[in-house]
């Protein structure tokens, strides 16, 4: 979803942001783990999986799972002054709906956000590196 809402919703609507270095440090990411990841899932459905591509594909996340979360937190953040001076997507009241919308909360929102999931995420990768690369049997907290 994070991909969705960045490539349409920041860089594709706010065109001063497209030129932005951190722009580049996301979309490299993206694409060499979007390379790493099909490469892994065609290979193993042709049921000849070279080791590299399954070592890459655990072991490249390391690296590049954080730099591309800072490539897109860069990317928002370089976007709030023109969204706030904008105050594009914004739906202020009056109005016929009777509601209120301001998307540069909403950016700010999405940021915080990355605080409690980007872990979360992370520690799973890290959790089926484990399993997959080591064979160890990782038993999940019982409710």
């Amino acid at each position: 979803m994070s991909r969705i809402f960045m490539v349409w919703f920041v860089i594709h609507s706010i065109r001063p942001i497209q030129n932005e270095e951190s722009v580049v440090l996301f979309l490299v990411t993206w694409t060499v783990t979007e390379i790493t990841r099909y490469s892994f899932y065609t290979f193993n459905l042709l049921n000849h999986l070279p080791y590299f591509i399954k070592w890459a594909r655990y072991n490249f996340f390391i690296i590049l799972y954080p730099i591309g979360v800072v490539g897109e937190l860069l990317t928002i953040y370089g976007a709030l002054p023109f969204v706030k001076k904008s105050g594009m997507y914004s739906l202020r009241l009056p109005n016929k709906f009777n509601v209120s919308f301001d998307y540069y909360t909403c950016l700010i929102i999405v940021m915080i956000a990355y605080i409690p999931l980007f872990p979360q995420l992370y520690f799973h990768m890290l959790r089926q590196r484990r399993k997959v690369l080591h064979g160890e049997v990782i038993k999940e907290k019982e409710d």
